[in-house]
C-alpha cells in the first residue's frame, strides 16, 4: 500500500473558486495541491461568460480574457418590447482564458496544480484517494468541485435543486453591447439569454429539471426567432450545457475526522437562484476559503466559523430574496397555472418589483 502524501491544503476543483482558494493559501506560505478531473482549465466552457464590473475588485487584471464590454441589460417579457436597464454593466470574457489565468496565478504562488486527476473516494477521516491510487492526507480540504461536489457529498451537503441549461454559440450579425434576457411562461424555472462576444454570441436557455426535455426545442425556437429578426446567423458554431445549483447556500464548513473542510463556489450553492450567475461568487468565496484555511493553519481557531459567518453575511440576503422569487414562480406551475407578465417581472432582477419587500 502506498504511503499517504501529507499536505497542508488539498483543493479539489480548479475552476475560479478552486484556483482562487489555492492561490490565497499558497501565498501565505502553505503547501497546496490542486486537483481537477478535466484535462485543462476552463474547458469545456459551461457558462454564459458574463461577469459584472465589480469582478475587477477580486481579479486585478482581466485584460487577457475580456472579449467585449457590456453597457446594460435588455429584458424581454414574453413578446413585449425590451426594457433597457443601464445598471447591469460588466464584461464578456473567454471563460477558458479566465480560468487558465487564475490557474497560472495559483501555480506562480506555489500550488501543485494537477489536471486529468479525478478523485476516486473521500474517506470519513479526510483521506482522499485519487484514480491513480495515490492517497493524500491533507490538514484541510477545500471543495470547489462544482454543483455535484464530491467534497460536499462527503459532508452531507448536496445541491438538491439545479437548473439544466443548454447553450449554443451563433454568429452575431449586428454589434450589440447589452445582455439580452428572455422571460416567458414557456421557460419554467429559468429564462433565455443572448450574450454578445464580439462577432459571435452565446444563446441559451435554462429550465427546471422537470422540463429538461424541452431545452432543445425551446432553444431552437428562440434561435429561429432571432434569425428571423436578423440579429443572429442560423449556423451553430458550438454547443454546451450544464447544471446550475439554484437551491441556495449550503453549510460551507465541516469536518471529516480531524480534517477541516471548506466549500466554495457552486459546491457551496452560491450561484444566484434567479440569474444562475456564479463566477463572481466563486472567485470571492474561493479567496475567502483560502484565506480562512491559511488563518486556521496559522493558529486562529475561529477561522472556520468566521468564514461561515462572513459567507452568510455576504451572500445570504441576496440568495434568500432570489429563492423567494424563484419559488413564487414555481408555485404557479404547481397550481397548474402559468405565470403572467407581472409575475415574471417580480421574478427578475431588472425590475423594481423584484427588490420590493
Amino acid at each position: 500500500m502506498k504511503k499517504p502524501t501529507p499536505i497542508d491544503v488539498l483543493v479539489i476543483g480548479l475552476g475560479p473558486a478552486g484556483a482562487a482558494a489555492a492561490a490565497a493559501v499558497a501565498a501565505a506560505g502553505h503547501s497546496v495541491i490542486g486537483l481537477d478531473r478535466r484535462e485543462q482549465a476552463g474547458i469545456p466552457v459551461q457558462c454564459a461568460e458574463f461577469v459584472p464590473s465589480l469582478i475587477g475588485l477580486e481579479v486585478a487584471d482581466l485584460s487577457a480574457s475580456i472579449r467585449q464590454s457590456i453597457e446594460g441589460m435588455i429584458t424581454y417579457v414574453e413578446r413585449e418590447e425590451g426594457d433597457h436597464s443601464p445598471d447591469f454593466r460588466g464584461v464578456m470574457i473567454s471563460r477558458a482564458d479566465f480560468d487558465r489565468d487564475l490557474v497560472h496565478r495559483a501555480r506562480d504562488a506555489g500550488v501543485d496544480c494537477r489536471f486529468s486527476t479525478p478523485v476516486r473516494a473521500i474517506a470519513a477521516d479526510g483521506a482522499v484517494e485519487l484514480a491513480t491510487g495515490e492517497i493524500i492526507r491533507p490538514r484541510i480540504i477545500i471543495g470547489a468541485d462544482g454543483p455535484r461536489s464530491l467534497v460536499g457529498r462527503a459532508l452531507g451537503q448536496v445541491n438538491e435543486d439545479c437548473v439544466e441549461s443548454r447553450q449554443i454559440t451563433v454568429p452575431l450579425l449586428q454589434p450589440h453591447n447589452a445582455t439580452d434576457i428572455f422571460l416567458s411562461a414557456a421557460f419554467p424555472g429559468g429564462y433565455g439569454w443572448l450574450f454578445p462576444k464580439g462577432d459571435v454570441a452565446n444563446l441559451g436557455i435554462g429550465l427546471a429539471p422537470s422540463w429538461k426535455d424541452q431545452l432543445k426545442p425551446l432553444l431552437e425556437q428562440l434561435h429561429q426567432r432571432l434569425v428571423a429578426d436578423g440579429r443572429v446567423g442560423s449556423e451553430v458554431l458550438g454547443l454546451t450545457g450544464g447544471l446550475i445549483p439554484v437551491g441556495g447556500m449550503l453549510r460551507a464548513v465541516g469536518h471529516l475526522g480531524q480534517t477541516q473542510v471548506f466549500l466554495a463556489g457552486d459546491a457551496a450553492g452560491l450561484a444566484n437562484p434567479i440569474t444562475g450567475a456564479g463566477i463572481s461568487a466563486a472567485v470571492i468565496s474561493g479567496t475567502m476559503a483560502g484565506r480562512a484555511a491559511a488563518s486556521l493553519l496559522a493558529g486562529r481557531d475561529r477561522a472556520a466559523e468566521d468564514f461561515r459567518e462572513e459567507l452568510g453575511d455576504l451572500f445570504g440576503p441576496s440568495l434568500a430574496r432570489a429563492l423567494k422569487r424563484r419559488q413564487a414562480l414555481l408555485d404557479c406551475y404547481a397550481r397548474n397555472e402559468l405565470p403572467q407578465t407581472d409575475d415574471l417581472r417580480v421574478g427578475w432582477i431588472a425590475y423594481p418589483e423584484y427588490w420590493a419587500v
